[in-house]
C-alpha cells in the first residue's frame, strides 16, 4: 500500500532579494535531496498519467518521480534523457505549471 501523500508543496529555495540584487547567479537554488524526494512522493502514480499527456515531450514523469523518491537521481536523469536530449535547457524554459502540473490529477483535485 502506498504511503500517505504529502499534500503541501515545498517552496523552492531562493537567494534573498538583497543578495540577488547584487549578482547574476541563479535566483532559484533548488531543493535539497530530501526535499526533492518528498516532492516526488506527492505523485499519485496514476494509471493514466495526465502529466505525461500535458508534457509536449511526453517525458515519463511517474517513472522518473519513482526514482527521485528513492534517491536515485542519476536513474531519474536517465529516464528524462530517454525522451529529451536537452533536459537542462527545456527544464529552464518549460512552463510546467500549465503543462505537466496543469494536467496533474493531484493538482486538479486541489482546485
Amino acid at each position: 500500500m502506498k504511503a500517505a501523500i504529502q499534500s503541501q508543496r515545498h517552496q523552492m529555495i531562493e537567494q534573498e532579494p538583497i543578495v540577488r540584487s547584487r549578482n547574476f547567479r541563479e535566483v532559484n537554488l533548488g531543493f535539497t535531496p530530501e526535499m526533492a524526494m518528498e516532492e516526488a512522493r506527492r505523485c499519485l502514480l496514476c494509471p493514466v498519467p495526465g502529466c505525461v499527456e500535458g508534457c509536449p515531450v511526453h517525458i515519463k514523469i511517474p517513472d522518473f518521480l519513482r526514482l527521485v523518491a528513492k534517491g536515485d537521481f542519476l536513474g531519474a536523469l536517465r529516464v528524462i534523457r530517454g525522451d529529451n536530449a536537452l533536459p537542462a535547457i527545456t527544464g529552464r524554459v518549460c512552463p510546467q505549471e500549465v503543462q505537466c502540473e496543469g494536467a496533474c490529477t493531484h493538482v486538479k483535485a486541489k482546485r
